[in-house]
């Protein structure tokens, strides 16, 4: 299974009690994690947020594997940014490193624990129409152009597409890549004229039950408040 559909499955199947509370509180608790570790201008409230999103990714049941990737790209994509800005201290290195890690934690918490529909029914009232709708059409696309790009590679394998000389296979490549995006035109015709069909009037994104609270709810409640308290005590902190 693609690490996104994985993902996916997983905000939906899981049992934990982050998986039970409403997307309206973790959006918010994962907002204020976000907008804190962007903007503070202390290391130890960042090494601090870094512990609460660690918490809050590994009680939440995720794979070790989902949590890992979710680690690792920021230190990948981070390293030459650091080492450009590099001002001989340790501590501009590792405010460089923490911004990114808790960050990507705090998202992959988020989606890992909350189905696409609630993720995307507050930014349908937030955005206009057709862009809410285009993200939510084009995040469940994307499923199937992964299951159809894995299906193509999975053919050209067993048909010898990867061997050979390089010209042959970036020909093939090539051609593959092409096909998958007239697929995606394709498939995009037909998901429309169904829409039109079952009488679209203009909003998909319609599900109200994102902001109904649950007693899960008093739990991220909780991770609120100690992410604030700890932000109202360090905040000036060296």
């Amino acid at each position: 299974m693609h690490i996104i559909s994985q993902i996916d499955y997983l905000a939906s199947a899981g049992t934990t009690p982050w998986h039970r509370a409403s997307a309206l509180s973790k959006l918010l608790l994962a907002a204020g994690l976000v907008g804190l570790a962007v903007f503070s201008p202390s290391l130890a409230l960042l090494a601090a947020l870094q512990l609460v999103a660690w918490t809050l990714a590994l009680t939440s049941r995720l794979p070790g594997r989902l949590v890992a990737a979710a680690a690792g790209y920021p230190l990948l994509f981070s390293t030459l940014f650091i080492l450009a800005s590099w001002d001989g201290s340790w501590q501009t290195p590792a405010r460089l490193l923490l911004r990114p890690l808790t960050a990507s934690l705090s998202m992959v918490w988020l989606v890992g624990t909350t189905p696409y529909p609630d993720l995307f029914a507050p930014l349908s009232r937030m955005l206009p129409r057709p862009v809410a709708d285009g993200l939510f059409l084009t995040y469940r696309a994307l499923f199937d152009l992964l299951g159809r790009a894995e299906q193509m590679w999975r053919a050209l394998r067993l048909r010898g597409g990867t061997s050979g000389p390089a010209r042959r296979r970036l020909t093939l490549a090539g051609e593959s890549l092409g096909t998958l995006v007239l697929y995606g035109f394709e498939r995009s015709e037909r998901l429309y004229a169904t829409m039109m069909l079952r009488g679209h009037e203009g909003r998909i994104c319609g599900c109200r039950h994102f902001a109904e609270s649950t007693r899960a709810d008093l739990l991220v409640s909780l991770a609120g408040a100690v992410v604030v308290g700890t932000a109202a005590l360090l905040w000036r902190a060296s």
